[in-house]
């Protein structure tokens, strides 16, 4: 299960493999805060509460943009993190501003 929370909202999804989280909220209408969902942004910056390691690899776009710091804490782009496998993922958007 996966379940996501935007700004006011919280939904969950059964499953998301090969998806974005930023592509699981939108299609389940969360209001997810984004600009580019290519990782230039940052605005899609969440924290992974639970399982970070059914998630892609951190890319290269998370590494310039998000701090060491951040990304210890669990700190993900939404549109960079791909989930790659079934499992209990629990994530909400923690935008700058």
């Amino acid at each position: 299960m996966i379940t996501l929370t935007g700004r006011t909202l919280t939904k969950s999804v059964d499953t998301g493999i090969g998806q974005s989280l930023l592509q699981l909220a939108q299609g389940t209408s969360i209001d997810w805060q984004f600009n580019c969902s290519r990782g230039t942004c940052a605005k899609c910056r969440c924290l992974i509460h639970e399982g970070a390691h059914l998630l892609s690899e951190v890319s290269d776009a998370e590494w310039d943009r998000l701090g060491p710091d951040e990304l210890d804490a669990g700190y993900r782009l939404g549109c960079q993190a791909i989930v790659f496998k079934d499992g209990d993922i629990k994530a909400t958007n923690k935008t700058y501003f």
